[in-house]
């Protein structure tokens, strides 16, 4: 199981997630977003083994290459339209695409898209909305099949992380909002109850790929 705390932006929460045994930290480059970070605030982030992950929304190719760079991110995380073909320099193993299941019409149009990508990532997310503190309808998801390893997003927090497994078995969790005292700012004790309820470590990063 791949635990993944997104929109981080301080050191010393940064430092209690390597503690509790996450294996991904997100910076999000949305400019628009209250975790917002520029690639000089991010690289000054030790990230300590956890591996580094840009999400991407609006940028070109060629500025999400600049960032991840500079950032030195080892993962790069596409929201919005990206083609099939953006890879900002990086391996296709080093890919997250992130799908929306509320804007299908069908699961089977969803399904369409997961396979239609399955050669652009290495990853799979599925979100509610970014940051927005909603859940997907966990149950309908369980019968999608998955080229490859895929987490689950959205309003995930310590009350229902382990409704959200049984329901649908993801191999990786992202967490954000539910994690939060106020937009932006994590708090450590939501931190640490999500870890309690999980009840079990996190699973290396490279043998999930």
């Amino acid at each position: 199981m791949l635990i993944k705390i997104c929109g981080m932006i301080e050191q010393h929460i940064v430092d209690r997630a390597v503690a509790l045994g996450a294996d991904m930290c997100g910076f999000i480059f949305h400019p628009s977003s209250p975790r917002h970070v520029t690639a000089a605030q991010a690289v000054a982030l030790d990230t300590r083994g956890m591996a580094r992950v840009g999400v991407f929304v609006e940028q070109s190719e060629e500025e999400a290459a600049r960032i991840a760079q500079e950032a030195r991110l080892d993962f790069i995380q596409l929201h919005g339209g990206q083609s099939a073909v953006f890879t900002a320099g990086f391996a296709t193993e080093r890919i997250i695409r992130v799908l929306w299941p509320k804007r299908y019409a069908s699961l089977a149009a969803l399904q369409a898209d997961i396979d239609a990508l399955a050669p652009a990532c290495g990853l799979y997310l599925l979100d509610a909305g970014m940051g927005s503190g909603m859940t997907l309808d966990w149950p309908s998801l369980a019968g999608l099949r998955f080229p490859h390893p895929w987490m689950l997003s959205g309003g995930l927090g310590p009350d229902n992380v382990r409704q959200a497994l049984a329901s649908c078995s993801p191999d990786g969790l992202d967490l954000n909002s539910r994690l939060e005292s106020s937009p932006g700012r994590k708090s450590l004790e939501r931190m640490e109850a999500l870890f309690a309820a999980l009840g079990k470590g996190s699973a290396s990063v490279e043998d999930a790929l």
